[in-house]
């Protein structure tokens, strides 16, 4: 089926009034001008504009979605002037989804320029609740109405990080019982093999979602859904379509840029959300929030169109 942007629109909202709500990681990609964005908005002085693009389209994307995976969020902490610009932007019932600041996940900074004097060395703020709720949840308290999801992301841990995966689910299991109750806290781990009920249980017993996460080194999002147990909050549900498994990062990016349409489908994946989506209606109360990316298949716009389709 072909772009149609109206089309879209009605069949987000008719989702959303059923509690599923579906949208994308980030949403600044110039690659999808023409097919959500209309270019004559960016355009100045007969040239289009990237920058007042990134600082607009936001507005434009809510007029279709309302949700989006901000990643911003995890290479800095957000300043409540930051987000309530966003808000700003969307209607009130827009919801967006944060990666929380990787500041409280890293447990060790790698070795890149980014981190700069931290490179290489331990994180004396990995996992510190107070830090979390000071300079990040207290950030958000302005916009809270439209806070849908808090993501802990933890990149992949290595034997010297720890050398069992209870040793973190220890330490996870600390901190979840230090932050304050109320919000939408949702875990996405990256190590496969610590998927097992000591995990889920731990999340289960704070009420925090298990992100279900296609990524390189994870099982699909099929596996882990038939894991018992992951469903962690019975009322809140959160999936992020990233990468084919098996997949670097890398590889996606040259596959798929300038993200202008669909390359592979990936047929595992649209039908672990269409199962999503019948859980949700299954289970009234629940909220189910998916989130994909433009190098799950190409282009997400697409695909999200696809699999509402189905």
């Amino acid at each position: 089926m072909g772009f149609d942007r109206q089309w879209l629109q009605a069949k987000v909202a008719e989702a959303a009034a059923q509690g599923v709500l579906i949208g994308t990681s980030s949403w600044k990609y110039p690659g999808w001008r023409g097919m959500l964005y209309d270019e004559a908005r960016y355009v100045w002085r007969g040239r289009f504009a990237e920058s007042r693009f990134e600082r607009n389209c936001l507005t434009e994307y809510a007029e279709v979605f309302k949700t989006v995976c901000v990643d911003a969020a995890y290479y800095t902490f957000p300043s409540a002037t930051q987000l309530a610009g966003l808000a700003s932007q969307v209607p009130p019932d827009f919801q967006f989804a944060f990666k929380v600041t990787d500041a409280i996940t890293i447990k060790k900074f790698p070795n890149l320029p980014r981190f700069g004097a931290r490179a290489g060395k331990p994180n004396e703020h990995f996992l510190n609740a107070e830090v979390f709720q000071r300079a990040f949840l207290r950030e958000c308290e302005a916009i809270r109405p439209q806070v849908g999801l808090l993501i802990f992301e933890f990149s992949k841990f290595y034997p010297t990080d720890y050398a069992h995966g209870r040793e973190f689910v220890s330490d996870l299991d600390k901190f979840l019982a230090q932050l304050p109750k109320g919000w939408p806290y949702g875990v996405e781990i990256r190590n496969h093999h610590w998927l097992r009920p000591e995990y889920f249980a731990c999340l289960a017993r704070h009420k925090v979602a298990h992100v279900f996460n296609s990524w390189a080194e994870m099982p699909p999002v099929s596996e882990q859904m038939a894991m018992p147990g992951s469903r962690t909050n019975p009322e809140l549900v959160a999936a992020r379509l990233l990468l084919k498994p098996g997949r670097k990062y890398e590889e996606a990016v040259k596959m798929f840029q300038p993200y202008n349409r669909i390359k592979e489908v990936n047929t595992g994946v649209r039908e672990a959300v269409a199962e999503l989506i019948k859980e949700n209606r299954r289970n009234p109360g629940r909220k189910t929030l998916v989130f994909v990316n433009n190098r799950m298949e190409g282009n997400a716009l697409m695909t999200i169109s696809e699999m509402l389709g189905e």
